[in-house]
């Protein structure tokens, strides 16, 4: 098998621009505009950026910089020809949107994604504020090869958690940059049906040990019913769904928010899946950024796996994006979405951010 090492050329790519800011304007005539800025947004819409000059002072620096932005919309037209009317599925971890600033920030790159008529889901999780909020309640976590063992007092937390806390800060960040956008679960709509998770033996990849392990109120999926996602994407909306399902009795499951997002991805008969997470994609070396794997195939990413390669956390990820794979998502990507821009970087150049996983 050979794996390649991420990119290291210097092309010209949107993230070196966007690191210094843009946003997304709408008019009220239905005209569609980008603002880039060398620092903080303009609260007033076509502000001047005093940091820009003008055309008349320091000739041809001013008309440089405003060069090179437009440079970036001619190299981003192929790929926004290319995704219009199509859809991504992005799913965000708890990691990702516990800083505000961080947030704000990607529900910006999400925003331009949709105004360039890009159909946009969002599926989240919250593991670390879940985890966070439970030992500061005494209640105690275990997680095994990724999967959280859910008890009766776990799951109320992760209602709490996840179909409050967490959805509605996503949707207040999606808001604050211009989104329309609606928070739901895997209930609403009846999208996820799930069912209680059997006690079942489990070869810990930590310990090398097999385990008989009863994962209390996890769920696995039955069925996936897309109407409701559907209509709102048709719609201009761009729903934002935490990982809780429910079963026909109304019994309420956790569910991974990977697996979720692999299947809705699936249903949706989505272009990309893009996981958000808080590492760089998958590392042949968890401490040497530079191990990146920039692409590789599904069998390739099941042998890492095989192999004990990528990280316990990973196994969820990468076992979900094989299968999805072969069901007709042409692409899953896992970037880092700690990293300001990172979503931009892996959608619109060839280079990336991430890791990219084809058939």
């Amino acid at each position: 098998m050979k794996l390649r090492i991420a990119c290291t050329c210097k092309r010209r790519c949107w993230r070196r621009y966007f690191s210094s800011g843009f946003r997304v304007q709408s008019s009220e005539f239905g005209v569609d505009t980008l603002e880039f800025s060398t620092g903080t947004l303009n609260p007033e819409p076509g502000a001047r950026n005093p940091e820009l000059g003008t055309l008349n002072s320091e000739p041809g620096t001013a008309l440089a910089m405003i060069n090179e932005r437009l440079d970036l919309l001619r190299e981003a037209l192929p790929y926004i020809q290319r995704f219009k009317n199509n859809i991504f599925v992005v799913k965000l971890s708890g990691k990702v949107t516990e800083d505000q600033e961080q947030l704000n920030s990607l529900a910006e790159e999400i925003t331009l994604l949709q105004q360039v008529g890009i159909h946009v889901a969002v599926i989240h999780g919250g593991g670390k504020q879940l985890t966070t909020i439970a030992e500061r309640l005494g209640i105690a976590q275990r997680i095994v090869n990724g999967r959280r063992v859910t008890d009766t007092e776990t799951l109320e937390v992760a209602k709490m958690v996840f179909a409050g806390q967490i959805n509605l800060d996503i949707l207040s960040a999606l808001r604050r940059s211009g989104c329309d956008t609606v928070g739901l679960s895997g209930i609403d709509g009846n999208t996820i049906r799930a069912k209680r998770r059997e006690i079942q033996d489990v070869l810990n990849q930590e310990t090398g040990e097999v385990e008989t392990i009863d994962f209390g109120h996890v769920g696995d999926i039955v069925e996936i019913n897309v109407r409701l996602l559907k209509l709102l994407l048709e719609n201009g909306y761009v729903p934002v769904m935490s990982s809780l399902g429910a079963d026909e009795q109304g019994n309420i499951y956790n569910i991974n928010a990977d697996t979720i997002a692999a299947e809705i991805a699936v249903h949706l008969q989505a272009e990309k899946l893009i996981l958000l997470t808080d590492v760089d994609g998958i590392l042949l070396d968890r401490s040497d950024p530079s191990s990146r794997l920039s692409r590789l195939t599904a069998d390739e990413a099941e042998r890492l796996v095989r192999e004990r390669v990528v990280s316990s956390g990973m196994l969820p990820k990468i076992a979900a994006i094989a299968h999805l794979i072969r069901r007709g998502v042409r692409s899953a990507h896992i970037i880092n979405g700690s990293k300001r821009n990172a979503l931009l970087h892996e959608v619109f150049t060839d280079e990336g951010a991430g890791t990219m996983i084809t058939n």
